[in-house]
């Protein structure tokens, strides 16, 4: 079985692939800081508690976080005596090569993204991630990384705003049932979750026009599900597509690479 691990600024997300469906997902939050050991500890009571005794064959990495990759490494080889694969590593092989400015490093996450909407959809999409970040990522239609926008995440903003503005509360995002807020709380709301569907809208729209081809708009990261309700945003909502990529990316390399 493969165990694919994502890695962002916020949160981990380890998944067990057993070739056709997920076993289970895990999610922690990310600390540079914690061991193999730590790893090993938390991973191992959930399965436990999951009562999943699954058997690990191969184990794919993508980390935006270059520092964590070193005990996430420690993790692998001490506990399933395995190399993982790493994204973005030059022994890591891409189903298609981005296409950026020389010299520019793409997100490993950004790649992963991209194997999973062009094996699920065939490229000529825009994926647009929720997290840490709000991504958006142009996959062409052979399947290559093209491009994307980047813009402040919708927590980021939240949390900038509380710190920045004294007088203001961090609230928790969610729909509010109307536009003109009547207190503090509905007004910030209202202002981030309506501010970010015009944003949507509004860089989807543009891509779009600059691309010069029907585009599939596809969702994905944590509060895409929040931001699909009652908006036509996204011809779908796919929370699992970096985590599908990764699978995408390690066979590719099964394939091409063998041992």
């Amino acid at each position: 079985m493969l165990l694919c691990i994502d890695c962002g600024n916020t949160n981990t997300v380890f998944s067990i692939w057993d070739g056709e469906a997920w076993l289970c997902t895990l999610r922690t939050s990310t600390h540079h800081s914690r061991t193999a050991d730590a790893y090993f500890t938390w991973f191992s009571t959930l399965l436990n508690h999951y009562k999943i005794d699954p058997q690990i064959d191969d184990v794919i990495i993508s980390s935006t976080v270059p520092r964590v990759v070193f005990n996430l490494r420690v993790f692998c080889d001490r506990f399933f005596n395995l190399r993982p694969l790493v994204v973005g590593k030059p022994d890591c092989l891409l189903p298609h090569d981005p296409r950026v400015d020389f010299g520019t490093g793409v997100g490993p996450d950004r790649l992963a993204n991209a194997a999973g909407a062009y094996d699920r959809h065939g490229g000529d999409c825009v994926v647009v991630d929720f997290g840490t970040a709000t991504n958006f990522d142009v996959v062409a239609d052979d399947g290559a990384y093209v491009g994307g926008v980047i813009a402040p995440g919708v927590n980021l903003s939240l949390e900038a705003l509380a710190l920045g503005a004294a007088a203001l509360p961090h609230v928790d995002i969610t729909q509010p049932d109307k536009v003109i807020g009547t207190n503090t709380v509905a007004c910030i709301q209202s202002g981030v979750f309506w501010g970010y569907v015009g944003l949507i809208e509004g860089i989807t729209s543009r891509i779009k026009a600059e691309y010069g081809k029907p585009m599939k708009v596809i969702g994905t990261g944590g509060l895409a599900p929040l931001f699909a309700q009652g908006e036509v945003l996204f011809d779908t909502v796919e929370d699992d597509l970096t985590m599908y990529g990764l699978t995408v990316i390690h066979k590719y390399n099964k394939d091409n690479n063998p041992p």
